[in-house]
């Protein structure tokens, strides 16, 4: 049984819920229970092979709902790994989430999305919902599927695979099809600070998560054998957005995919990779994670799909840090200046963060003993969200 409390990021995951489409469970209530419930809505907002993200919704009826407690039953094996917004515990296939205070309230006729869960397991919609232990109707057919999810198993056919959005004025979007070589060149420089070993970087022709062309990175195993591109940033890019796949799950040790020089920290890295299972972020120069790395707080991120293209998106403004995985934020991997606890405690320990990021690198680095072959895409940066 695992309980946990969120205490911020309100506005991003309300923005979370308006951002995303996908497929709803719609919970009818019956003219018996009109009055505290009208219906709730179970959305699943993205998924991948062996978990989904969803966001519960509820609709009140005739009278407000003051103090909630939700519970459904997920399919057989699935088991929640974070939620936000919620106080929660799972007893075998039954979830129950009760509010948190400053969400416990819905008013007459009011629709609100209560809270968002990450749930290992295939994105089976709930049979029914109970709101305050009374059943709140049954679940109608889905009609559709998530328009966010993205393919369990990668296309080779340049053709098949949704481009990500336009590039806005002022960003800088790169898709690689202007790599004529088989090394990385022109903007992007191919190294590391100090060695590369067996790690490669190479132009691929035949994986693309748009049009024909990606960045393939073949990660060795142990410090010393890994690899990056990079390239200098322009002074306004605070929005940043990468397309990425991998061939092996996030190991428990601890590893690298993103790094930036930041010159406000005696050059050390801002860097952005995994450990324990999910990602994680990590400050080259006091080793300073986010979230930090107990359970509850590893629980408030999330691991990144095999075999599948995932948008990642972070916003770096001053001393505050925001994340996305496919358009979600992810609560844990987030700095936003008020210390709490499992989450961005240890990271407001060191007063004064700001970054003044020098670069954008893209590659594998592993301080273990695991290896990984992944792919970068339409990588992009600027002064506002470029989206995905």
């Amino acid at each position: 049984m695992r309980v946990m409390r969120t205490r911020r990021l309100l506005a991003v995951a309300a923005a979370c819920g308006a951002l995303a489409a996908g497929t709803v469970a719609v919970v009818a209530a019956s003219p018996a229970h009109a009055v505290a419930c009208e219906r709730i809505d179970y959305t699943v907002v993205s998924s991948w092979n062996g978990g989904h993200q969803a966001t519960v919704k509820l609709t009140a009826g005739s009278e407000p709902v003051n103090g909630w407690t939700v519970a459904f039953d997920l399919a057989g094996g699935a088991s929640v790994q974070s939620a936000w917004n919620v106080d929660w515990e799972q007893s075998g296939t039954r979830f129950t989430g009760s509010d948190v205070g400053w969400n416990a309230s819905v008013a007459a006729g009011q629709s609100r999305e209560l809270f968002g869960l990450v749930v290992s397991g295939s994105a089976v919609q709930p049979p029914s919902f109970s709101l305050n232990g009374v059943e709140c109707g049954s679940v109608s057919q889905p009609t559709g599927t998530p328009t966010s999810t993205p393919s369990e198993t990668p296309s080779e056919d340049p053709s098949d695979p949704p481009g990500p959005v336009d590039c806005p004025a002022g960003a800088v979007c790169d898709d690689f099809e202007n790599q004529t070589g088989t090394v990385p060149s022109g903007a992007w420089t191919v190294g590391a600070s100090d060695c590369t070993g067996t790690g490669k970087a190479a132009v691929d022709t035949t994986v693309a998560n748009s049009g024909g062309t990606s960045i393939r990175i073949e990660g060795g195993a142990t410090y010393c054998n890994h690899v990056f591109i990079g390239r200098a940033l322009p002074a306004d890019a605070e929005w940043f957005r990468v397309y990425m796949r991998h061939t092996t799950a996030q190991p428990q040790n601890h590893t690298t995919m993103i790094a930036m020089q930041d010159r406000n920290d005696a050059g050390a890295d801002l860097r952005m990779g995994g450990q324990n299972g999910a990602l994680q972020w990590n400050r080259e120069s006091d080793d300073a994670t986010l979230p930090a790395q107990s359970p509850a707080g590893v629980a408030l991120s999330r691991p990144l799909p095999v075999s599948a293209w995932t948008c990642v998106e972070f916003q770096i403004d001053g001393g505050h840090l925001t994340t996305w995985v496919d358009g979600a934020a992810v609560p844990g991997l987030a700095v936003d200046g008020v210390p709490t606890h499992d989450v961005d405690e240890q990271w407001l320990a060191k007063s004064g963060w700001s970054p003044d990021l020098a670069d954008l690198r893209l590659g594998w680095e592993s301080y273990g003993n695991d290896a990984d072959t992944l792919w970068y895409d339409d990588v992009a940066f600027g002064p506002e969200r470029i989206g995905c």
